[in-house]
């Protein structure tokens, strides 16, 4: 630890009296944070009193200390990211394995925290499976508090029993199931389908704090002991409402040094505020271009009203980059992070940033002068690498190809770093051919006393034609009949800042003169044994963002289908050959299944696409008869034939569109199941290499294709 400092959290609205003097600051990759005493909070016009309440923190070790170790709690923040900016505080040893800490919490928050052991090294800790712990949670409802058991350490195995946590969580109002929740106990993580189910594995057995968040703060948060038992599952039934929205107006007053015109965001702690839930490079949590953006107000103001959910915490900062790039800052350089309990009514929340700048270093502008082939309504974006690569951000368009970008922080944490320029966020594919693929040292760039102008200049994007191509003659097509598809299917790979790439995607899609849209919704299954297969932030969209990918499609005129394939991890090769097929195996895999089946059924049916696509390469071990990759036989259960007509009839009754099973052709036409019968149509998967050369030009495969 550095240093002791004030626990205060600058607060937009919001006054919190006490903590002086308890925590300190420290940094997962150590990037050299100032330390010391920040300014006390509530500051900006109107402060608003606050109820606080104490909540003890126990932390139950798998195993005592060594000598000169000791014990902290980590409240994290989220919003700049989860190893970026985290306060902690020192833990008092109750015997010697259990050690707490008792802190004066504002009353309605969710707190994000986590343990660390200290001493010659620094510790996280670890789920039972060998994870690290992204964060527990806690709801602080009044006085309280959480005992919590730490499976293991990150350089030390796990030994001991586990066992699990199932349910569902459901509306109390109208016993409907509540999808997208986030459900957490013992540090682990995991969303809840359609049904409301969700299935949490490796628990230590004892009690643990389980809560269920919702990540857009639309339902209230549930928070209750829950018993684990050796080898079992033990069922939690969780019971959440729905809450109304407010109008929240956001007012800012920005530094008189703010670069003219550059866009003001507002990046928070909910998903509307562009929090992903995920891991994202460089330790970011946060997409840029998912923020809503304010508008001016006047020369030194902007505001937006945005409706936010009753009652939620809203952690929230304004950036001109993201959560950590180019975000506000406090006088004596600390990272802000504001708070807002939302209240029963519309409310006004005036702020003021004091700097964007951090530590002394001055403000660094670039220049960069791009291609006179740069798609028009494309964004250059630039990316920064202090320790490695963090997420890319637009940059500021100057008109003429020439774009800007001015970084005031957070520079005192840097000495000399790396960067680059690439198209629409995309860096790593649609590059600078400069600094092209994994080229990390091409750009370097050092802080300085006084103020930079780095101009440069990219002479061709990777992967992009000096000009455009030339015009196609077309070959006559004869007129099909109704109902043929003439279709794109989008790829499986996913990440976040790809939503806001869609809508000009769809434009593009619909230029060709396509009638089909298929999009490629997945589930990730992170692990064999226990099975646990569910929507995972940043692998794979969430429900809203499907929904919203449908209407884009359907706005362009477009026949969208959802073809939901599972993503088996590490392969699906290595998934079905990792996994032990026993009968208890099979029956999570099929229950998991139709759980997965049954969400996209109703993901389609609420986003109001035409067609669900079932089946693919990655379940044909599961079907009767089923096959491994090896052509071995999977041991599939002998009624997997009524399983699977079970599983498509009610996928029928929860979706009224056309259902398609996705079949494979290999080097001959694998017979399809008995099943199929129940299906409108065959999806059929082919595909043949465009070349045999890992090192053919784009030229060579076009004519091959």
């Amino acid at each position: 630890m550095k240093s002791l400092r004030f626990l205060w959290m600058r607060l937009g609205v919001l006054l919190i009296l006490g903590l002086a003097m308890l925590a300190c600051t420290w940094s997962l990759v150590d990037l050299g944070f100032p330390s010391g005493p920040t300014p006390a909070p509530g500051t900006g016009p109107n402060p608003t009193p606050v109820a606080l309440a104490e909540v003890t923190f126990t932390a139950l070790l798998p195993a005592p200390l060594a000598p000169g170790e000791t014990m902290v709690i980590g409240i994290l923040d989220e919003v700049t990211g989860l190893g970026l900016n985290p306060i902690l505080y020192p833990m008092n040893q109750v015997d010697a394995q259990r050690f707490s800490v008792k802190l004066p919490l504002v009353l309605n928050s969710v707190i994000k925290y986590r343990y660390y052991r200290q001493g010659a090294f620094t510790a996280l800790e670890d789920t039972a499976a060998g994870g690290m712990v992204r964060y527990r949670l806690y709801h602080v409802t009044g006085p309280g508090g959480s005992e919590d058991r730490i499976a293991s350490w990150s350089d030390t195995p796990f030994a001991g029993q586990t066992g699990s946590l199932g349910g569902a969580v459901i509306d109390a109002k109208t016993g409907r199931p509540v999808a997208n929740m986030l459900v957490n106990a013992g540090g682990i993580s995991t969303l809840t389908d359609s049904l409301g189910q969700f299935l949490i594995h490796g628990l230590p057995v004892g009690t643990h704090t389980l809560v269920a968040y919702a990540p857009d703060g639309m339902h209230t948060t549930f928070q209750q002991g829950a018993a684990v038992g050796a080898g079992l599952t033990t069922n939690a039934p969780i019971s959440v409402q729905s809450v109304p929205t407010v109008r929240v107006t956001f007012v800012v007053t920005t530094p008189s040094d703010t670069v003219r015109g550059a866009p003001v965001r507002l990046a928070g702690n909910l998903l509307q505020l562009g929090n992903t839930f995920a891991d994202l490079n460089g330790g970011i949590n946060t997409v840029a271009t998912r923020m809503p953006t304010l508008s001016t107000v006047d020369g030194t103001r902007q505001g937006i009203t945005l409706n936010l959910p009753v009652g939620a915490d809203v952690r929230y900062k304004y950036t001109l980059g993201d959560g950590f790039w180019n975000a506000e800052h406090a006088q004596d350089g600390a990272f802000v992070i504001r708070q807002l309990i939302v209240p029963a009514s519309d409310v006004t929340v005036t702020d003021t940033v004091f700097t964007w700048a951090s530590g002394n270093s001055a403000p660094i502008l670039f220049e960069v002068s791009v291609p006179s082939n740069t798609p028009p309504g494309e964004n250059v974006s630039i990316q920064f690498n202090p320790y490695g690569w963090t997420e890319p951000f637009p940059m500021w368009p100057l008109g003429g190809n020439r774009w800007v970008y001015k970084l005031y922080s957070p520079l005192n944490i840097l000495g000399s770093f790396h960067y680059r320029y690439c198209r629409n966020d995309q860096c790593g594919s649609a590059d600078d051919s400069f600094t092209a693929g994994a080229q990390a040292n091409s750009r370097v760039v050092s802080t300085s006393m006084t103020g930079q102008d780095i101009k440069d200049s990219i002479g061709a994007w990777a992967w992009w034609p000096d000009s455009e191509p030339g015009a196609i003659i077309a070959v006559p097509i004869n007129p099909r009949k109704g109902g043929f598809w003439a279709g794109i299917e989008f790829s499986p790979n996913y990440h976040p800042s790809w939503q806001s790439l869609l809508p000009s995607a769809m434009q593009s899609v619909q230029s060709l003169g396509v009638n089909t849209l298929v999009l490629t919704p997945a589930w990730t299954a992170t692990s064999v044994n226990p099975l646990t297969f569910a929507p995972t932030p940043g692998l794979d969209p969430l429900w809203g963002d499907v929904v919203q990918s449908v209407q884009y499609g359907r706005a362009q005129n477009l026949s969208v289908a959802l073809y939901a394939a599972p993503r088996l991890f590490p392969s699906t090769p290595d998934f079905w050959f990792q996994s032990p097929r026993s009968a208890e195996w099979w029956e999570t895999w099929f229950s998991r299944y139709r759980a997965f089946a049954l969400y996209h059924a109703d993901l389609a049916q609420q986003a109001g696409a035409q067609s669900l696509i079932l089946g693919g390469e990655a379940v044909m071990p599961a079907i009767p008869g089923g096959l491994l990759p090896n052509g071995a036989p999977s041991g599939v259960p002998a009624d997997a034939e009524n399983r699977w007509r079970g599983i498509l009839a009610e996928v029928r009754q929860r979706f009224n569109g056309q259902v398609l099973w996705a079949h494979p052709y290999r080097d001959a036409l694998i017979p399809a199941p008995a099943f199929v019968n129940q299906v409108d149509a065959i999806y059929l998967l082919w595909s043949a290499p465009l070349t045999a050369s890992p090192g053919a030009t784009v030229d060579t495969m076009t004519e091959a294709a």
